[in-house]
This record gives C-alpha cells, structure tokens and sequence, in this order.
C-alpha cells in the first residue's frame, strides 16, 4: 500500500495535478469510474457477469484499477489506509451481521 500511495504521490507532483486532488474533486472521480465499472455490467444477465470474455475481464480490471487509485488518493488525504478501513469495516460488520445458524 504504502509502495503505490507513494507512486501517486510522485505521478500526481510530476504533472502538477496535486491542485486538482482536494478531498471533493476524489470522491466524485471515485464516483465516476466506480460508474464505468457499474457500466460494464449493465445490460448482462447474472449469469453472464460471472464468465466474461477476455477482452471485457480486461477491461474490468483497468475500471478495478481507477477505483482503487482514487479510493487510494481520496484515503491518503486523511491519513487512512484503506486495507485497515477495510479490515475494521469487517470487525464492525461481523458484530452487525452475525454468522447464520445451521
């Protein structure tokens, strides 16, 4: 995590992009390729979106990236690590949604 913050860290500062990056500008990028994922998937049927054609898991994965690039940047600007929100999440969902009783 901390190899990647740091990449878009220096990639942003190399383009001067940093003004860009507030807190508000990230979560609606966020926002957006979260959308062109969501888009990706639109028109198929359930089945479908479990075996997709190489072409279209590729794409998935360029949309998985963005996502977590600016899920990344909007997190480094609070000082979180999305790992460990995501980790924490799970304690709290654990405790919400208990295990089903066989």
């Amino acid at each position: 995590m901390e190899k990647l913050i740091s990449e878009l860290r220096c990639f942003a500062k190399e383009r001067n992009w940093q003004k860009f990056h507030s807190p508000k500008n990230l979560a609606m990028a966020l926002s957006v390729e979260t959308a062109e994922l969501t888009e990706i998937f639109q028109w198929m049927e359930t089945a479908e979106s479990r075996d997709v054609d190489a072409a279209t898991r590729k794409h998935i994965g360029e949309e998985v990236g963005d996502v977590m690039i600016y899920l990344t940047m909007l997190a480094d600007k609070f000082g979180l690590d999305p790992l460990s929100c995501a980790k924490e999440k799970m304690k709290l969902n654990s405790v919400k949604y208990p295990p089903l009783q066989t």
